[in-house]
């Protein structure tokens, strides 16, 4: 059922005002509100990652958020290590183009992902909450 839903958040993301990538269509870009409701609706079928440096994680991140840096060499081993292709997999970092990167990479080795736009500083500048 939680898959379901996914689906059709994925299928009504235009109409939602979401902006679907215009360079890879093969993962969405999602503005904040939408992006916080795909996570507090989705159960356990989405995982978080916070693609940043583990210091920039440190300071402050998304609850729930795990950390995997994308400019680590060794960025897709550990993303395949970590992440099941079962889940859907929800990206950020500080202003939206190191998720950018790593939702490209993502989709290229099947997993479906969703992009938060303008990263962590959208997020905090619409008065979001974050932890440290």
């Amino acid at each position: 059922m939680k898959k379901l839903f996914l689906m059709m958040m994925l299928m009504s993301a235009a109409s939602m005002g979401w902006a679907q990538n215009a360079n890879d269509d093969t993962f969405v870009t999602i503005e904040v509100d939408g992006f916080q409701h795909t996570l507090e609706n989705s159960g356990d079928d989405c995982i978080l990652v916070d693609v940043r440096t583990p210091a920039e994680y440190q300071e402050a991140h998304l609850k729930g958020a795990i950390n995997i840096d994308v400019k680590d060499s060794t960025f897709k081993e550990n993303a395949l290590k970590q992440l099941p292709k079962e889940k859907t997999i929800m990206v950020y970092c500080r202003t939206g183009h190191r998720s950018t990167m790593a939702a490209r990479m993502l989709t290229a080795e099947g997993y479906m992902v969703f992009d938060l736009e303008g990263g962590i500083t959208a997020w905090k500048e619409a008065g979001k909450e974050t932890v440290k």
